[in-house]
This record gives C-alpha cells, sequence and structure tokens, in this order.
C-alpha cells in the first residue's frame, strides 16, 4: 500500500541522470545497456536514506529460485513504505538462462545485483534505459545535427525521374486490453510517457514493454 510520503519518489528519482553511470555491451546486433549497481543503491540512499532491499529466498534457505532446469533471483527495494519486486533470470554473457547444473555463485550473485539495480528502476531510477530511451524526460532532447549537402560536379538537367519511394511509418503495435488502448491513444512520446507516470503504471512489465514499441511510432512532441 502506498504512503503519503511515496508521491515524490518517482519524481525525484526518475529525474536523475544515470547515462555516465552505465555500461553497453553488444551480442551480435543486440545492445544492452547495464546500469552501476553500487551507484544506483548510493543514489536511492542519498534522496531517500530509510529505503531497504530484500533478496528473498526459496523454502530451502536458498538465495535463488528453480524450476529444476533454469534459475532465477527475487529481490524488492522498498522506499517510504513502498516495495517494488523484480524477478531476474541467472543468465550468461550472452543474456540467455543458465542451466541449473552451470549456475555458479558468482552467476547468482551477479544477477541479485542487476535484479536490484531494475528493482530500484521500478521506483524511478533508470527507468528510461528499460525503456529505451536516451535521456530521463527532465534533461530533455538535443536536435539532431542537419546532414552536410556534398559538393557535386554541375550536370546537364535531368530528364524527369520518379520520386524515391518513402519509407512507411512503423506499424503501431496492436492493443490487447483497455489499458493498452488508453496508451495507443497517445499521439506523442511526451503524452505517452506522462500518461505512464500518472496513471503509475511504470512498475507494470507488460505496460511498459507495449508502450516501448509504440513509442517507436510516434512523434516525440505534437507539431503546432
Amino acid at each position: 500500500m502506498e504512503t503519503n510520503n511515496y508521491s515524490s519518489v518517482f519524481s525525484t528519482l526518475n529525474a536523475i541522470n544515470c547515462n555516465e553511470h552505465t555500461e553497453t555491451k553488444q551480442q551480435g546486433a543486440t545492445k544492452l545497456t547495464y546500469l552501476s549497481w553500487a551507484w544506483a543503491w548510493a543514489e536511492v540512499k542519498k534522496a531517500f536514506p530509510n529505503a531497504t532491499f530484500t533478496i528473498y529466498e526459496n523454502a530451502e534457505g536458498w538465495n535463488y529460485h528453480t524450476d529444476g532446469r533454469t534459475a532465477w533471483v527475487k529481490t524488492g527495494v522498498t522506499i517510504e513504505g513502498v516495495e517494488m519486486i523484480e524477478y531476474l533470470p541467472i543468465m550468461d554473457f550472452r543474456n540467455q538462462s543458465i542451466p541449473l547444473d552451470k549456475v555458479t555463485s558468482f552467476d547468482v550473485n551477479k544477477a541479485i545485483q542487476r535484479s536490484l539495480t531494475k528493482a530500484a528502476a521500478r521506483h524511478g531510477l533508470g527507468l528510461y534505459i528499460y525503456a529505451g530511451e536516451d535521456l530521463p524526460e527532465e534533461w530533455g532532447h538535443s536536435p539532431a545535427p542537419e546532414a552536410k549537402a556534398s559538393a557535386k560536379p554541375a550536370t546537364k538537367p535531368a530528364t524527369t525521374q520518379k520520386p524515391e519511394p518513402v519509407a512507411e511509418p512503423a506499424a503501431k503495435p496492436e492493443p490487447k486490453n483497455e489499458d493498452e488502448k488508453l496508451l495507443a491513444s497517445c499521439k506523442s512520446k511526451t503524452e505517452l510517457r506522462k500518461m505512464l507516470t500518472e496513471k503509475n503504471w511504470t512498475a507494470n512489465v507488460e505496460l511498459v514493454k507495449y508502450a516501448t514499441a509504440l513509442s517507436a511510432c510516434l512523434p516525440e512532441t505534437l507539431a503546432v
């Protein structure tokens, strides 16, 4: 249950620029961005000294959970009485689940740190990283540099040519429920982010995934 003190937590943490504290890894065509666990927890404690975290154990007292084939960890971060919980598979350097008989204590510890960082992101810290954004909302967006025209030798007037085909805009993902229909009604990325925050949907993994896919089809702001 949310407390009266929690209302400013998300806006406080979501306004922090985390870009200088991330690490990017390239795996084939996939680029993955990670936020430093030590820095993230330090920022949380500076803003909210009473914040705590929990590493959930299974019935046998292990600090990870398993279905007999693979394994995962469960962690939680509590700020101002509100806990955000994150489940994370124990993965290898390719971001693939490690078979249970290959899992080491180092793999478990690394997964716990990443899971806690993502739990902190549910409170707002670096959430834009997992939503595919480049900068937090308050830091704005830099305009793209203008392309320089290359010099070409003078030529005779060209005959009429067919115009180059224009790429079709990306199709919007189909909404599967009423909440996604509301998100689909947004006309810009700015409006989309505002709706996610106002309706407290930033902790809903499925809605954040849908919003990320939807944002690729939307302009940053509406033209005036």
